[in-house]
């Protein structure tokens, strides 16, 4: 009797401890996170230099094409558009002399993902202006879309995309029309679904022997494990089937590819290399725009990939220390989190390390 109540004295001080332990840590972890910038919400495009100051000469308009899908399938899961994907590739176009339309395959309001976590000044900014909201809430049916009014197409991501974008023969004649013109086509995370299932005047499938990259399977699963019964297909693999080079970048950082008038984006953090860089292939020099928070988390994050946690942390301190540059920990720590949700508990803590020596340094200045 002795013996069965020691062990269970020693499982419950286990038990004790390991709950003491993660407390502790949710606690670490909240102390990494700074306060959220409350003024965020009321951010305004007026207010935003980048937005109205030194704008070129009008140079024509840009579409952007949204999903009109709001459930994933057959399951209960709500989606839509990714209004962070939409609100910067936006403003880009804007500030570098473009006129901005939207269209959806049904037109009218489409379905809108929110996720304050991700939010920045540009996209409350977004949903502060009347002029984009009218035009968000208003989209025109992509069917009566008239191509040669635009001079480039630009496709939002959102997990809707996977189910209206493919099949519909509107989109496939658009992309067909612009590729084989020369015009310029962007598409991010799940937009480049717009791409599959077009088959060029010659026969051959748009993405084959050109390189692309869109939201990969490794991103789909880790969140959705059924992703492949949800969605008609996971993006990776159909590009692929279609003969894409598809071109992958670590999960959940920048990347972006650029093959001749097509260009595309992996996730939602390659907005802004990807819209930047439908400038240039437009033919101009895209506008100077400060580097945003998360575009420093997102790098640094690379800078932990390629170089460990001694490159990222000489990187910190060029960014905080020697250029008073704004660095989001909360995208620092999130990785970290993910990375604990892989089971990969030795770089979880490297990059809470990483993310207590962000802060270390910003509370130093």
């Amino acid at each position: 009797m002795k013996k069965k109540f020691k062990i269970l004295k020693w499982i419950l001080g286990v038990f004790l401890s390991l709950i003491i332990l993660l407390v502790s840590l949710f606690f670490w972890i909240r102390s990494l996170i700074p306060p959220r910038d409350t003024n965020i919400v009321s951010s305004e495009a007026k207010n935003i230099a980048y937005i109205t100051e030194d704008v070129p000469e009008y140079r024509g308009k840009i579409l952007a094409v949204v999903t009109s899908t709001d459930k994933m399938g057959t399951s209960d899961e709500s989606t839509g558009y990714e209004l962070t994907e939409l609100a910067r590739a936006y403003y880009v176009f804007k500030a570098n002399g473009f006129e901005v339309d939207i269209a959806s395959p049904l037109g009218g309001k489409p379905p809108v993902v929110i996720d304050d976590e991700d939010m920045g000044k540009y996209d409350y900014a977004f949903l502060n202006d009347s002029i984009a909201q009218y035009k968000a809430n208003n989209t025109q049916k992509i069917s009566n879309v008239i191509a040669k009014d635009y001079e480039a197409i630009y496709f939002v991501g959102g997990k809707g995309a996977m189910f209206d974008f493919p099949n519909n023969k509107a989109i496939q004649s658009l992309v067909r029309n612009y590729y084989q013109n020369d015009k310029v086509i962007g598409a991010v995370c799940h937009g480049p679904a717009a791409l599959v299932n077009v088959t060029l005047d010659n026969g051959k499938p748009l993405v084959e022997n050109k390189t692309v990259s869109s939201f990969t399977n490794e991103e789909e699963l880790l969140l959705i494990s059924d992703a492949k019964s949800i969605f008609p297909f996971l993006l990776q693999d159909k590009l692929v089937e279609e003969g894409a080079r598809f071109n992958a970048g670590t999960m959940y950082l920048e990347k972006m590819s650029h093959d001749k008038n097509l260009i595309t984006g992996q996730n939602p953090w390659s907005v802004w290399v990807l819209a930047e860089t439908m400038i240039s292939e437009l033919g101009y020099v895209p506008k100077y725009r400060p580097v945003t928070d998360e575009e420093h988390a997102i790098h640094v994050l690379q800078a932990y990939e390629n170089n460990g946690s001694e490159g990222a942390k000489t990187l910190l301190n060029q960014l905080i220390r020697d250029e008073d540059q704004p660095v989001n920990r909360l995208l620092i720590a999130k990785h970290g989190i993910l990375a604990a949700m892989k089971g990969r508990l030795g770089r979880f803590f490297s990059l809470l390390n990483l993310t207590s020596y962000a802060k270390d340094l910003e509370e130093q200045e």
